[in-house]
């Protein structure tokens, strides 16, 4: 029996094989163990893919696209002058894999081809994996595997571990394009999951923009108009100049994980910066809080305590970030797990799961005594997901098994969506609903820090005696408590703020008499925004712009300086609320918008 698992993912794709009755080993395409899952549309309307295309996106790098999994929600892509599809895109890159298979396989295709996917995916996306699969000629012998599965029979699969039926395994699952976490728990038959939630706007990926904004402040003041062409190329010569530098921002925060400083080569006029791991992590905490809290919410909504789990399973080349085992040991008192190297983790663990058709839905977990009686030792728990063999043509279904749902909570302080699937339990199991409950109930009502939701903000409600809503007191954070605030505006905000309507504070800063940040709760969401572009219109000198995050918000700020004076408004997301933080230039001294950001990033900005 020969078997391929493939992961294909959204910078890398991995593929395991076993054969001849050997144990499972990865695929090297190119001489290495992981293929950028990259395409690249020649001229003459051939795809190439791999590190080939990254070579071509050198000298055409408007026919290149970096990450067609982050693209499977659309029906097309325009490389260059060439429309295809994005199936034909994920297609290229199978094939590429399915080509050196084959080649080390003496011309003949694997018996069976495992394809994972992300736990949260559904039918119409699973459908354009398969799609693609058939396209690359990998037949019609195709399972489904979710990733959290992959992960969890991988971890289980070490002679010094264990995930015997009754307990459960959380899954943190940092890739390029998605975060995901999953709690995964084990039974007789094999593996069920009994939670599930992800981060469709944080992985590798947005690392590396919070990287390059972050070295984009520290140069652009020299040349504003040189920076914006290489952020927005214009000619192929920019577009050059740009592909290099995401290589290189990538490469500087591969090398903050072994070293604690590194430099960014930066395309001339500007010079190279930089930068330490002290400033990425600064970077990209309040993000990876958020999949921190997530992951506890993830783990609580599945009825369990970290200390009751068999572990915490990191994968994902991003996992390889320390701060995020760091954050993730003071928050759940649990050292996490990272065993190989976490971007072949899913790929080898698809191998360790049999195909016999058990659910892949969210399910309940059986207590261990009625799994099994009287302490026997269960033996490894067998697969968990996939279907039968796909006919090559017409739409597909992945086959279920019917099985109780549990839905996943969002991470402290954003808004609640509903359970992703919940279904009512059986009357026998009532006494297990009331329970249930209770812990739900408990978790909306405490939440950690009772943070306001999006929809409470959309009425100002009730100022207290400084001024503060509960929203805008929630964007001001520590300052609220730790600095003087008063209600109205200061004088350097008058004549920007002085006609805003709704609730307003003004806090002094530490640092200068004539450094302030104002808050306001205005009717409408889009204020804040508007006098954020008249402030840059009317500027003339450097302009700085990046998103924040913290305290349970997110959100987008601009710098610039007017005649001497600093302005940083900085908007909220989804709620009527903002801020401006001004001050004055000091005799001698000459005010920078980049100064002025990291004040705010460093003193103001929610969460730090």
């Amino acid at each position: 029996m020969r078997v391929l698992s493939v992961d294909l993912g959204t910078s890398n794709t991995v593929a395991v094989l076993s054969a001849h009755g050997r144990p499972p080993r990865v695929v090297e395409v190119d001489g290495s163990a992981t293929m950028p899952s990259a395409v690249f549309a020649s001229e003459d309307g051939g795809l190439v893919v791999g590190r080939d295309a990254e070579r071509r996106a050198r000298l055409d790098p408007a026919r290149f696209e970096p990450n067609p999994k982050r693209r499977v929600d659309d029906t097309t892509l325009l490389l260059g002058n060439t429309v295809i599809t994005v199936t034909d895109a994920m297609a290229a890159v199978l094939q590429r894999v399915a080509d050196e298979t084959k080649r080390q396989l003496g011309g003949s295709m694997p018996d069976e081809v495992r394809l994972t996917h992300p736990a949260q995916w559904g039918a119409i996306r699973r459908n354009v994996l398969l799609s693609a699969a058939r396209l690359a000629g990998f037949g019609p012998q195709l399972t489904l595997v979710p990733e959290p599965v992959a992960a969890a029979a991988h971890f289980a699969s070490f002679p010094d571990r264990s995930l015997a039926p009754g307990q459960a395994l959380a899954v943190y699952d940092l890739g390029a394009g998605t975060f995901d976490v999953a709690v995964v728990g084990a039974t007789p038959n094999g593996f069920v999951v009994l939670a599930e939630n992800g981060l469709p706007d944080l992985g590798g990926l947005d690392v590396d923009h919070a990287l390059l904004v972050h070295v984009g402040r520290e140069v652009s003041y020299r040349d504003p108009e040189k920076w914006q062409r290489v952020l927005r190329p214009e000619s192929t010569g920019d577009r050059r100049a740009r592909r290099t530098l995401l290589e290189d921002v990538k490469s500087a925060k591969e090398a903050l994980s072994r070293h604690p400083q590194t430099e960014v080569p930066m395309p001339e006029p500007f010079d190279d910066v930089l930068v330490t791991r002290a400033e990425l992590e600064a970077l990209i905490r309040p993000s990876l809080l958020r999949s921190t809290e997530l992951l506890a919410d993830t783990i609580a909504s599945a009825g369990l305590s970290p200390e009751s789990l068999a572990g915490i399973y990191l994968v994902g080349g991003s996992s390889r970030i320390p701060l995020v085992a760091k954050l993730i040991s003071e928050r759940l008192r649990v050292v996490p797990t990272s065993l190989d190297q976490p971007e072949t983790a899913v790929a080898l663990g698809a191998h360790h799961v049999p195909q016999d058709g058990t659910s892949a839905r969210t399910g309940q977990l059986p207590p261990p005594q009625e799994l099994y009686q009287g302490g026997v030792t269960a033996p490894y728990p067998t697969t968990v997901t996939t279907g039968p063999a796909y006919p090559t043509t017409g739409p597909q279904q992945v086959q279920h098994q019917p099985a109780p749902q549990y839905g996943g909570f969002p991470a402290q302080g954003q808004p609640k969506p509903k359970p992703k699937s919940s279904k009512p339990l059986l009357i026998g199991v009532a006494a297990a609903v009331v329970v249930a409950l209770a812990v739900v109930l408990g978790v909306v009502l405490l939440n950690g820090s009772g943070l306001p939701s999006a929809s409470d903000c959309q009425e100002q409600g009730e100022a207290d005696p400084k001024g503060f809503t509960e929203c805008t007191r929630q964007l001001a954070g520590s300052l609220a408590d730790t600095v003087k605030c008063e209600q109205g505006v200061g004088s350097l905000a008058q004549d920007t703020l002085g006609k805003v309507q709704g609730a307003k504070v003004t806090c002094q800063l530490p640092g200068s008499p004539d450094l302030s940040v104002s808050y306001a709760h205005p009717p409408a969401s889009t204020v804040g925004q508007d006098i954020a572009s008249t402030l840059i219109g009317q500027s003339k000198s450097e302009q700085v712009e990046a998103d924040w995050g913290g305290n349970g918000l997110n959100g987008h700020y601009q710098a610039t300086t007017i005649d001497g004076v600093g302005y940083l408004v900085f908007t909220v997301k989804d709620r009527p609320v903002f801020g401006m933080m001004t001050v004055i230039g000091g005799s001698g001294t000459t005010l920078k918008a980049n100064d002025l950001a990291d004040y705010f990033e460093k003193r103001v900005q929610p969460g730090t």
